[in-house]
């Protein structure tokens, strides 16, 4: 059997999503699939950015894997502009698939949150 990685909640993310969600800067329909940051979408947005700005996209840090580096980030919740419901979506849908609990109740928290937020019953 595979080893799964081990991840922590980025309190620091948490807390940055939901002033993004405060401030309604979120996409409430989007397809993940296409919005989702790349690996070289992350690495432009780090040409003008601070590791601690990148970090605050990622609801997830790995266990054991150093920081300022892009193997520490897990869970990206957003196109690094604003929060898209369809990346909390897939973050909760990850987290539970693979059973990073802390991390699935964090986003659903947030998810919550934005339907509130956005009036979505």
């Amino acid at each position: 059997m595979a080893t799964v990685a081990s991840y922590s909640v980025n309190d620091r993310a948490v807390a940055r999503a939901r002033e993004l969600i405060d401030a309604h800067q979120y996409v409430l329909r989007s397809q993940w699939g296409d919005v989702q940051p790349s690996a070289a979408d992350g690495t432009r947005y780090l040409e003008s950015h601070s590791w601690d700005e990148y970090a605050a996209w990622h609801l997830g840090l790995t266990e054991g894997a150093h920081d300022e580096t892009k193997a520490r980030y897990a869970f990206v919740y957003g196109d690094l502009r604003r929060v898209h419901r369809s990346g909390l979506i897939a973050c909760v849908y990850r987290a539970s698939e693979w059973r990073h609990k802390a991390v699935e109740l964090a986003a659903h928290d947030l998810l919550q949150r934005l339907d509130q937020m956005a009036g979505i019953d």
